[in-house]
This record gives C-alpha cells, structure tokens and sequence, in this order.
C-alpha cells in the first residue's frame, strides 16, 4: 500500500513523518480551529494517538512520538508497526466521515 504523504527513515530506529506545512488535509482541522487546532504536527499526531487508542491498541507499545509544529513524527526500533499505523492513518484520512468522527475525540496537544 502507498503511504503517502507520510514517509519512512532509518537512522537508529525509524521515523514515521509526515510535513505539516498546511496542505494536509486543511479542511478536517478547521473544524476544531476555534479550540486551537491548525493541522500541524502535534494536531496530527492527535490523531495517531487517538487512532491507536481506538483502532490499533497492539501498535501503542511500539510507536513514540516526537512532533514538532512543522513535521509529524512517529518513531519504533521496527518498520513493521510504522506501516501498520501509516497504512490505518491513510485508510482513515481517506475516509471524511470516520476521520471527522475520530478527529472529534482527539485531544489537543
């Protein structure tokens, strides 16, 4: 499966990224914009975080996070739990409805 925009790196480990630079599905996070979401990296690792919890509870002992405002980032010593959450994130923002509905659930970070 295509898991892009996000991308996988190696260097000690892998990263899950994904730049957040507006373009990223702008529509979803200007339904929460008023409660200080703006679609950066800490609003899409929301998501993740919030997708694991719901969908993909195995990953959670696997995945860190460490995003910034212009970069989303995932990291695990192994590339298999990275593509799991990559590939369940895509199949997720292709879905407007269900990514609304789990977006709405999403914490603030």
């Amino acid at each position: 499966m295509d898991i892009s925009p996000f991308y996988i790196t190696e260097d000690e480990g892998y990263s899950l990224c994904l730049v957040t630079d507006g373009t990223f599905h702008p529509e979803l996070f200007e339904l929460r914009a008023d409660e200080g979401f703006e679609g950066n990296g800490y609003d899409v690792e929301a998501i993740a975080v919030q997708y694991l919890n719901e969908c993909a509870q195995y990953l959670i002992r696997d995945i860190i996070f460490d995003s910034e405002a212009g970069m989303f980032v995932a990291m695990s010593e192994e590339k298999e739990p990275l593509i799991d959450l990559a590939e369940g994130l895509c199949e997720l923002f292709a879905d407007e409805e269900r990514s609304r509905d789990l977006f709405s659930r999403a914490e603030i970070i």
